[in-house]
């Protein structure tokens, strides 16, 4: 990390960005800017692993069960995400609880100096991204890179520790208006054959971010009705992956992983009590035990990438 996150280097890539302006558009912008999110918060407040809590969207993840221990207890639970363009704790971060054992001084060191290289970069990905949002009339829909909801989702995740406040309300105005309307969606129409993420998870997994709770809780059962008489078995069930060594077949992994990450986020947002809280966790439980071997089967085609998903399906999101 010290040799590739340099001021030298990031200035080339900066560069690129601004010169390029839709390349990586969007989903390379959203993980630059959770990058930057991330160092801020190892400069900051230490150790980003055990000990503590997290506070936002990773808060709203936390579920019993095998995928996280505990409660629920994000933002979302008590207060929504924003609510008619104003701000929560969810985005703004004003409740971080971060690991209570700070990481090492040599590390903290080293992250406050990735997070000044990497500030040149995230400014650029805002200033595009505020010059894309305006013309981007439809949303990008399908289950790989370009995905709007997922990209969009990540954005408010990391905005304003990344020191881009400035994105939070206009990226939630655009998931609203894009993605609130929609309804009657149905999981036959996934997956298809290479998507590594869900539309219709990544969609509800960015509205839960912009709607209070009991608003999302309505547009979900408008968006999904058949959730409400699924059960953990049946919804969404863990594709079958005939080849894990291509590339493209290959990404089904990734979709259980993803799966799992949107489906603890979105039970998270539920009321308490809410039944359906009970399906997603168990189809996110079947997702993820289906994929997480592969993070470590020493073929590079997925290794390089998947253990990012396993991170966010695992419940250690990017979150203010």
């Amino acid at each position: 990390m010290d040799a590739h996150l340099t001021p030298d280097a990031l200035a080339v890539e900066t560069a690129y960005l601004r010169a390029h302006p839709s390349f990586e558009r969007p989903y390379g912008w959203a993980w630059l800017l959770a990058l930057t999110s991330e160092s801020t918060a190892l400069a900051e407040s230490g150790a980003l692993g055990g000990g503590g809590t997290s506070d936002g969207a990773s808060g709203a993840h936390r579920k019993s069960g095998a995928l996280g221990g505990g409660a629920a207890s994000g933002a979302h639970k008590e207060s929504g995400a924003l609510d008619g363009g104003g701000e929560s704790g969810a985005l703004t971060g004003s409740s971080v609880t971060r690991a209570e054992s700070s990481a090492p001084f040599s590390v903290r060191r080293s992250a406050q100096q990735w997070r000044a290289a990497l500030a040149p970069a995230a400014d650029a990905v805002a200033d595009l991204l505020l010059a894309w949002l305006p013309k981007a009339t439809y949303p990008v829909r399908h289950g790989t890179h370009a995905n709007s909801a997922f990209a969009l989702g990540l954005v408010l995740d990391s905005a304003r520790r990344a020191g881009q406040q400035r994105l939070v309300a206009p990226v939630a105005e655009r998931i609203r208006a894009w993605y609130v309307p929609d309804h009657g969606a149905a999981t036959r129409w996934e997956p298809s054959g290479q998507d590594f993420l869900s539309p219709l998870l990544c969609e509800a997994d960015a509205v839960r971010r912009v709607l209070p709770q009991d608003e999302f809780a309505d547009w979900l059962g408008v968006f999904l009705p058949e959730l409400a008489e699924a059960d953990g078995a049946s919804f969404l069930p863990p594709p079958r992956v005939s080849d894990a060594a291509d590339p493209q077949i290959g990404h089904l992994l990734g979709l259980c992983l993803s799966r799992a990450a949107a489906l603890r986020g979105i039970a998270g947002a539920l009321p308490d009590g809410d039944p359906r809280t009970a399906t997603l966790t168990a189809a996110a439980e079947a997702n993820l035990a289906a994929a997480l071997p592969a993070t470590t089967s020493g073929d590079f085609t997925t290794d390089h990438w998947l253990a990012t998903f396993a991170t966010l399906a695992l419940g250690e999101a990017v979150a203010d």
